[in-house]
């Protein structure tokens, strides 16, 4: 009977209805304000420590997302360190909470903070830790900059590109 049915509808009209139920399902899955973070992403940056010179790092950023998560993992490699950070963040309208972790230096904590118009600014604490992480996004490009209190790292700034 359904067969019979569509045989009455012009073909221009069943067209018609296959691309509105495409541009339907794109539609359902709406942007989130992580969508131009996801992928990998690598470049050069610089870390500066609190006894001893500066020295250059290679950094990866991997995010990934699923709703209104993101998780990250960045790692850099200098000629004598390593810093891996990894955090989960949620973001409800212009807000982000989440947990984070640093795994060479063994410290973790929690991460409050903001995200509007291509930047993400966090406030990231734990235990006798704390600092800043800002990430300013655009197009194919980022910035990460993190400041420190409380280990040997005083910051670590960085410019990613998409990989």
């Amino acid at each position: 009977m359904l067969a019979k049915r569509l045989g009455q509808i012009p073909t221009w009209s069943l067209v018609a209805i296959g691309i509105l139920t495409s541009f339907t399902i794109v539609a359902a899955r709406a942007a989130t304000p992580f969508d131009a973070l996801l992928g990998t992403w690598s470049g050069p940056g610089q870390i500066r420590y609190e006894d001893s010179p500066s020295e250059s790092i290679r950094c990866t950023a991997y995010y990934s997302e699923s709703n209104q998560r993101l998780r990250l993992a960045i790692r850099c490699r200098s000629a004598s360190n390593q810093i891996e950070i990894r955090g989960l963040l949620a973001q409800r309208g212009d807000r982000i909470t989440g947990t984070w972790e640093e795994r060479s230096f063994n410290v973790s904590g929690e991460a409050v903070g903001r995200m509007s118009g291509g930047r993400m600014a966090l406030s990231i604490t734990g235990g006798a830790f704390s600092g800043s992480m800002t990430i300013s996004y655009g197009g194919s490009r980022q910035v990460v900059t993190i400041a420190i209190q409380g280990l040997p790292i005083r910051s670590v700034n960085v410019t990613l590109v998409r990989s």
